[in-house]
């Protein structure tokens, strides 16, 4: 499906379909983490070897760290989109896509283009960036590969935040209901 971008009564819809929306992830993901491996080889003490080393065990905690943080990055779209949207956070959905293999968060309520930049944002941050940043800092294969993990994870936020970047800060949008992206509301009154 292609995304609409001409203005409607409803507003303007800024979304691509989630099977789209995963394969332009790749696109964007693909290169960053790529962009991060070479970082980290430049930059970690060491000479930054990038590799799991250790038990069956420490894989398997780092494996149930990747479910936290798989968990935490819906929890912080929730979280920072009813805080800078201002809106109680038990209306944020969260769930889970089978037919994309996609876990989501949803705001049904308006919110200013800048709140939703930042909810869709501060995951790839807090959850990618942030370790990786840290992890090259201390040569951290573990905390480094996390971050990359997590940054990929975040390429389809990296979307939107695409797919949006045109929008004014004070624009009031609307999260789409089933589709990566969101609906520019039109101006009322």
């Amino acid at each position: 499906m292609a995304k609409s971008r001409e203005p409607s009564p409803e507003g303007r819809d800024l979304s691509v379909s989630l099977a789209r929306a995963n394969v332009l992830t790749l696109a964007i993901a693909v290169p960053l983490v790529g962009l991060m491996l070479v970082v980290y080889r430049l930059l970690a003490p060491g000479g930054g070897r990038l590799g799991l080393s250790g038990t069956f065990t420490s894989s398997l905690a780092f494996l149930a760290l990747v479910v936290v943080g798989i968990l935490a990055h819906e929890g912080i779209h929730g979280l920072a989109w009813a805080y800078f949207g201002r809106f109680p956070l038990r209306r944020i959905r969260f769930g889970f896509k089978v037919s994309t293999l996609t876990p989501y968060a949803h705001a049904p309520d308006p919110m200013p283009a800048r709140a939703y930049r930042l909810g869709a944002g501060l995951p790839a941050l807090v959850l990618g960036v942030l370790p990786f940043a840290v992890g090259t800092a201390v040569a951290s294969a573990g905390l480094a590969l996390y971050g990359m993990i997590f940054t990929f994870a975040a390429g389809g936020d990296l979307l939107v935040l695409w797919l949006i970047r045109g929008v004014d800060a004070r624009a009031r949008v609307l999260d789409h209901p089933s589709r990566a992206g969101c609906i520019v509301l039109a101006p009322t009154g």
